[in-house]
């Protein structure tokens, strides 16, 4: 389906999530999890990833069925709607209410060490190549400001087509490390599977790490990179112009799919086949990197990351600070939601110049179970709401699924 003027495609509305599920974290914090985890974290983001396809299904699913339109005729959904949806009456609506008005504040501020950590991933990347940290921060700021004046239609007219764009050329250049080291591969999801319930002894200039570690690690940074049970991406998929809320809830699966159990894969194994991980004196966060200097040529492999992770960051960062719009616009109206976009593009900026991305991934973490536990109880207990939607597009005669077989069905006879 193309946009129209009552929501934006079902695609489009999936790479507005995508956008901001893939990010640095894809390129920076899958190589800090095997750095501080071991290979082991990453059969734990594995693990994360197939829960939150169920999860994000679910969400997404929960955001259609209670979406609303905004004072601009936008649609909005989110978990400070449908966590109303616990109860009709009594304690239970009340719950609802607060869950959900918990969430909005706590992502609200959530977002400002999120987008920090984000522009500090980006400018790392600029200063190896001798970019001062401010351009680039300013640069960032100065591109999301412009497609955030455009409102959902803009963010999904370049989601829809910088998505695709920024991920296949980034695959692209990993899967080549890992056709050159084909070798190696079995070895890799050795370590993977050996160690992910055991640790990682030390070696090389690896510092060790325990079983503790490997599924702190791999948990965090496969639930911070597919966002599943943040509650965030039924907020993108909410603008879909689609005909039921399950049929959008299953490219919730797919977000998931592209993110995790692709992107952060083959991060992995380019990490992993290339043996940096082991290698003293190489930080964390400059894994990645250093995988691509390892089999490229180093001038090539700088620009290659650089780009990619500008790419991954700008349109993360774009779409966050449309999600941090709308709970501001939910809590305390439409124009305090455009003077808080600033407090963002500010956190880009100085998120930008040079702060320690330990720091600003434990900041945000600590941020991100704060809202999880509200969002996930309330899914949870609206799970049953989810299987009588899930029933009706499946099964109810002429429309929805059943339609869609019929369709093809006459199709293929119509071919023979």
């Amino acid at each position: 389906k193309s946009d129209t003027d009552d929501g934006v495609s079902p695609f489009a509305a999936a790479c507005t999530a995508l956008a901001s599920s893939i990010g640095a974290s894809n390129i920076v914090g899958v190589p800090v999890a095997i750095a501080l985890g071991g290979p082991g974290a990453v059969f734990w983001i594995w693990v994360m990833a197939f829960i939150g396809m169920a999860t994000k299904y679910t969400e997404v699913t929960l955001g259609l069925l209670y979406r609303e339109k905004n004072e601009a005729g936008d649609f909005v959904g989110g978990p400070y709607y449908y966590c109303r949806g616990i109860g009709k009456s009594g304690i239970a609506k009340k719950i609802g209410i607060f869950f959900g008005t918990f969430y909005a504040f706590g992502l609200m501020i959530e977002l400002i060490p999120s987008i920090a950590s984000q522009a500090a991933s980006v400018t790392k990347q600029g200063m190896a190549l001798g970019i001062p940290e401010l351009p680039i921060a300013i640069a960032v700021a100065i591109i999301t400001i412009i497609v955030c004046i455009g409102g959902v239609k803009r963010i999904g007219d370049v989601c829809d087509k910088l998505v695709p764009i920024m991920a296949v050329i980034y695959l692209l250049g990993a899967l080549v490390i890992i056709v050159k080291n084909f070798d190696k591969i079995p070895n890799a999801f050795a370590e993977i599977f050996g160690s992910a319930f055991t640790g990682r002894a030390a070696f090389g200039g690896f510092a060790g790490a325990s079983l503790g570690a490997a599924l702190r690690w791999g948990f965090a940074r496969g639930c911070y990179s597919n966002e599943a049970g943040m509650g965030t991406a039924p907020q993108g998929h909410a603008a879909a112009n689609v005909d039921h809320p399950v049929r959008q809830g299953l490219w919730g699966v797919f977000e998931v799919t592209v993110d995790t159990i692709i992107v952060c894969t083959v991060t992995a194994l380019a990490v992993l086949v290339s043996g940096v991980w082991t290698e003293k004196g190489i930080d964390a966060g400059a894994l990645a990197q250093a995988a691509f200097s390892k089999n490229f040529n180093p001038t090539f492999a700088n620009y290659f990351v650089a780009i990619c992770v500008f790419l991954f960051v700008l349109s993360t960062i774009i779409v966050v600070t449309f999600y941090g719009q709308r709970q501001a616009e939910f809590l305390f109206g439409m124009t305090f939601g455009k003077i808080w976009v600033w407090v963002y593009i500010v956190a880009t900026v100085v998120g930008g110049l040079g702060i320690d991305l330990g720091v600003l991934y434990s900041l945000t973490d600590a941020f991100l179970g704060l809202i999880i536990i509200p969002n996930m109880i309330a899914v949870i207990l609206m799970v049953p709401q989810v299987k009588k939607a899930q029933d009706e597009f499946f099964n109810t005669p002429g429309k929805y699924y059943l339609a869609d077989k019929a369709a093809k069905a006459a199709k293929k006879a119509a071919k023979q």
